[in-house]
């Protein structure tokens, strides 16, 4: 599993959250190494990628939306997270095809039980 977080306090929060329930996450802080990442035959394939919406520097749907389009995300389930108050951003999250799209906070507190609903 995926996890293109750049916040790493929150990353490792999130990786806390999924590895007691036998998840391994590789955390990416920014597109290129998520980009290298998935271009890496070599590496057993992520079965869900997780993106920060909330990142200013980050433009997530954008980003999925066009792995998708090139086909980098075939197989992989897509799982967002956003500030309960940017109602706009999760709107743009679900335009883009994610899978799934979940406030900030519930991230945090369901991570391993999200990621299993996608399963």
């Amino acid at each position: 599993m995926l996890a293109l977080v750049p916040d790493l306090l929150f990353g490792s929060r999130v990786q806390g959250a999924l590895e007691p329930a036998g998840h391994q996450l590789e955390l990416l802080g920014d597109e290129d190494r998520l980009r290298a990442r998935l271009a890496d035959r070599e590496l057993p394939a992520a079965g869900v990628l997780i993106v920060d919406l909330t990142d200013a520097q980050l433009d997530g749907a954008a980003l999925v939306e066009a792995l998708r389009g090139e086909g980098a995300l075939a197989g992989i389930a897509t799982l967002g997270f956003y500030s309960h108050v940017d109602a706009a951003a999760r709107e743009r999250a679900e335009r883009a095809g994610f899978d799934l799209v979940v406030p900030r906070s519930r991230m945090a507190r369901e991570g391993a039980q999200l990621v299993a609903r996608l399963g």
